[in-house]
């Protein structure tokens, strides 16, 4: 990337108009799927003015510019070297960075008595980044007992309760987590969505990501359905789709829907829960807890929510 950054005559309208999309995760939900779903559709990307860029071309560079800034902005000069390190194409208007480590490290999911305290300020940060850019946050909500079951065994060798940091699960509150971040994006665009939904959801949170139009052919849209449906499964759900020429998005759901009710894996669409001191009427408290949470996120001004 050869520049565009305010205060340089013609170049300058570039950065003004560029948007740095930061998708977060969160830990423990995407997998890289945003990433690869991305790359696969890199060529009308490409041509829309839009760059994915891996972890592998700006790790390091990000972690010593947080490190030095420490919460501040980036000057000019600063945003300009980082700029032209991690992009390839002089004409990029739309970066899409997708990396759950922006979020830290896995065992930071729990402190300070609250989920994720370090959400608000990590973001900021990597807005701060790039201070003359447009930043948009994107992020998925899960169940916290699931999320900590699949984190647990990265943290500490399992251990639960360093894990957890002397809260209790009914402290792990989505609620006061997009709260907290909202209020540091200060009026910035933050797209949020729910794990479980994801399958039904997917090809509209990547093309919201990566500001595709609805007609977009898009690749690897069925990435979700096939680990679901699995190499049998998934010819059914094409066969079901190939039957009708124009799908609304609401069509197009009630075929998952359909297959998913048809064809899943068996356990496919359950998971169990096997965490110190849980037991079922624990597990159905945080469920309910997690869709209230769910339900006033969705509604918060500033929020923009992708449902089911």
């Amino acid at each position: 990337m050869r520049a565009t950054r305010k205060g340089q005559d013609t170049e300058t309208d570039g950065a003004a108009n560029m948007h740095m999309v930061f998708h977060l995760g969160v830990h423990c939900t995407d997998g890289d799927r945003m990433l690869k779903t991305l790359l696969n559709n890199r060529t009308p990307l490409l041509a829309r003015q839009t760059e994915i860029v891996t972890p592998a071309r700006y790790r390091g560079i990000f972690e010593e510019a947080l490190m030095a800034l420490n919460g501040g902005m980036a000057t000019p000069d600063m945003e300009q070297i980082m700029l032209d390190a991690v992009l390839e194409h002089d004409d990029t208007q739309r970066v899409v960075l997708s990396n759950s480590g922006f979020l830290g490290a896995p065992g930071r999911v729990a402190g300070r008595g609250v989920m994720y305290p370090q959400i608000a300020s990590r973001a900021l940060a990597l807005a701060n980044l790039f201070p003359s850019i447009e930043a948009e946050f994107f992020l998925a909500l899960r169940n916290p007992g699931p999320l900590l079951t699949e984190i647990s065994p990265l943290v500490a060798g399992g251990n639960y309760q360093a894990l957890m940091q002397g809260i209790t699960p009914l402290d792990l509150r989505w609620n006061d987590a997009i709260r907290r971040l909202l209020q540091s994006l200060r009026g910035r665009r933050l797209v949020v969505w729910c794990h479980e939904d994801v399958p039904m959801i997917w090809p509209e949170v990547v093309r919201l990501a990566a500001d595709l139009p609805a007609d977009q052919p898009l690749a690897g849209s069925l990435v979700y359905m096939h680990e679901l449906l699995g190499d049998a499964g998934l010819p059914h759900l094409r066969a079901a789709l190939g039957e009708r020429d124009q799908l609304s998005i609401a069509d197009r759901r009630r075929i998952f829907a359909e297959a998913l009710d048809q064809h899943a894996l068996p356990g496919a669409l359950e998971q169990d829960i096997n965490l110190p001191g849980w037991d079922q009427a624990l597990v159905d408290e945080v469920t309910a807890t997690y869709y209230a949470d769910v339900a006033e996120i969705a509604a918060l001004p500033g929020v923009e929510f992708i449902s089911a």
